[in-house]
């Protein structure tokens, strides 16, 4: 049994500030070829199939994912002995992002190796392990993943499909609907999510050819078309008990743990397509002339240009922040058979995932929505891929659940794990450290006053989770409105400080301060602006004022300067470079 102690504990970074984090800058020389040989296999054989993907030629997806399992990149998070390359975390996070480039395809090879095959990495039998890993590794194979319902999505514990033993105690029966389900037309292996007996929340492996399952038809959707999504029938449908996997009863424990995960997953894949979006957006600008000159030229366009990108590093910061805090907590489990101890570790940075999820799909619409805007006309005719991409983006912030929940898991997270984390008495310093006050801090080049201002969100954040636990106590879960609103200061907040401690990494490199200053601020004066709402709907009168006072006074000890010349510069060094460089 593993006995590795974490180096830092899930959501810890709402209490404490963190003093290192693993970022790009920390690539190996292996890390960095598989980013090339995942990069190229997205340019030179994704790519040119982009129309065909997007007419649901799933024939071409297929044969790509083959071409992809030949690469090793559906390998990555499969153990070596089951003839998969069994990476860390990091990797899985670069081929993640490069497939993420890739819209459609992206999201059924993302799929895969993720949601698709990791129940079966963590908690399969060694015999299923054997069976099923080699094949998923290779390709050969291609799965998906099973959860919602009819009458169950976020309440992925309402699903009423059914599982009955047979009356030799040879088979399950299994009977239900899935929907929405990924890949579903074209894959072999599905982790199907049922009930045994009626309560026993359990996964079971189900092949394609398993008697009783059949496949609707294909879903019309807005976007992402080159991956199929339909229904999976489970009619009498017939799974040896040899196909369970993990224990009778434990479902929840994989489905909700792997979709940890997923979401990190999705965190990368997004990152990955807003990195494509910029690009694609600034080759359009450099070409296209109005008034005798590029639109690129004009400041308004260089303004929009430096924001994409500065919400693009913060995403990619706190992605391989991530990658780093999962690989500590994962990296030695790939033999590992002790379920406890697994769910546990796959649980610690849920907070963290939910995360992930969260900013990166709402980074990919914020740049494809920008990336239309400055497209102008040609953003909407689909010869143009930011149409495209703009289509493809919006399916983000639904699946892997939905934003509002993945916002919601973040403080009702907080609250579980208050006493590990010592949060009552983080509260009391926060409120303590608020009403002594403090200096005004000067920008510089130095980064202390950036990392102040994140010191700073901390304190709001903590003040504000003491006083909304103090106003609605254990009726909290039912105040969502203000739970969303703390979330979103707490998103922030590992978005800015994940900036700029990656920024401290290298000092001499004036553009990597340039874009985590200038996300910091933009940031930090919207955690204002939140803050301020909270207060004005968790209390009144003379304690409103105190509280808006405390808060006027901390957040007016940061002054802006030179915010429009920084703007200019990070967009410029883009333009020069056509891509998203740091």
């Amino acid at each position: 049994m593993s006995q590795t102690k974490l180096k830092y504990n899930g959501g810890s970074f709402l209490v404490i500030g963190a003093h290192d984090v693993f970022a790009p800058e920390d690539f190996t020389k292996e890390h960095q070829l598989i980013f090339q040989t995942a990069e190229k296999f997205v340019e030179k054989d994704v790519y040119p199939h982009a129309e065909e993907i997007d007419t649901q030629n799933f024939e071409t997806v297929v044969q790509l994912m083959q071409k992809a399992g030949e690469l090793g990149l559906l390998a990555h998070s499969v153990p070596e002995v089951y003839g998969g390359l069994g990476l860390d975390k990091i990797t899985k996070s670069i081929v993640g992002e490069c497939v993420g480039r890739a819209g459609a395809y992206g999201v059924a090879h993302s799929n895969h190796t993720c949601i698709a095959t990791l129940p079966i990495t963590y908690f399969g039998t060694s015999e299923q392990k054997e069976k099923y890993l080699p094949k998923l590794a290779s390709g050969e194979y291609i799965g998906a993943y099973c959860l919602t319902e009819p009458s169950s999505g976020s309440d992925a514990l309402a699903a009423k499909t059914t599982a009955k033993l047979n009356a030799a105690g040879t088979h399950y029966i299994l009977n239900g609907t899935k929907l929405y389900i990924t890949n579903a037309a074209f894959s072999d292996t599905f982790i199907v999510y049922a009930k045994v007996d009626g309560d026993k929340f359990t996964a079971f492996l189900v092949e394609k050819d398993f008697s009783g399952l059949s496949i609707g038809p294909e879903e019309r959707k807005m976007g992402i078309k080159g991956s199929s999504t339909c229904p999976v029938i489970l009619e009498d449908c017939e799974v040896p008990i040899e196909n369970v996997i993990g224990k009778i009863g434990k479902g929840h424990h994989i489905a909700f743990n792997v979709l940890n995960l997923g979401r990190f997953n999705l965190g990368s894949a997004c990152m990955g397509g807003a990195k494509q979006a910029l690009k694609v957006t600034m080759n359009y600008t450099l070409a296209r002339q109005q008034f005798g000159r590029p639109i690129a030229a004009f400041t308004a366009t260089q303004e929009k240009i430096a924001m994409m990108a500065c919400n693009i590093y913060a995403s990619e910061s706190l992605q391989y922040r991530t990658a780093g805090l999962l690989e500590d907590a994962l990296g030695d489990l790939y033999e590992e058979n002790d379920h406890a101890l697994i769910v546990k570790r796959m649980a610690e940075y849920a907070i963290e995932c939910a995360i992930c999820k969260v900013f990166g799909s709402e980074t990919l619409d914020f740049v494809v929505d920008e990336g239309v805007q400055l497209h102008g006309g040609a953003g909407y005719i689909q010869e143009y891929p930011i149409e495209r991409a703009y289509r493809d983006s919006r399916i983000n912030r639904i699946f892997e659940g939905t934003n509002e929940i993945n916002r919601l898991i973040i403080p009702t997270f907080i609250i579980r794990k208050a006493q590990v984390l010592g949060l009552h008495k983080a509260v009391e310093q926060a409120v303590s450290e608020l009403e002594h006050g403090g200096e005004l801090v000067q920008s510089g080049q130095s980064l202390v006053r950036e990392q102040e201002m994140i010191n700073s969100i901390r304190r709001l954040f903590l003040a504000l989770t003491g006083l909304i636990l103090q106003v609605h106590g254990l009726k909290l879960e039912e105040e969502q409105e203000t739970l969303l609103k703390l979330a979103d200061i707490a998103i922030k907040l590992y978005a800015a400080e994940s900036a700029v401690l990656r920024a401290t990494k290298d000092s001499a490199d004036i553009l990597k301060q340039h874009l985590a200053i200038t996300y910091l601020e933009d940031a930090y004066l919207e955690v204002e602006i939140l803050a301020k709402k909270l207060i004005h709907s968790l209390c009144e009168g003379e304690t409103q004022q105190q509280y808006l006072k405390l808060i006027g006074a901390e957040c007016g000890r940061f002054s802006y300067t030179n915010t429009i010349i920084r703007k200019r510069e990070i967009a410029q060094a883009m333009l020069d470079a056509q891509k998203y460089i740091c």
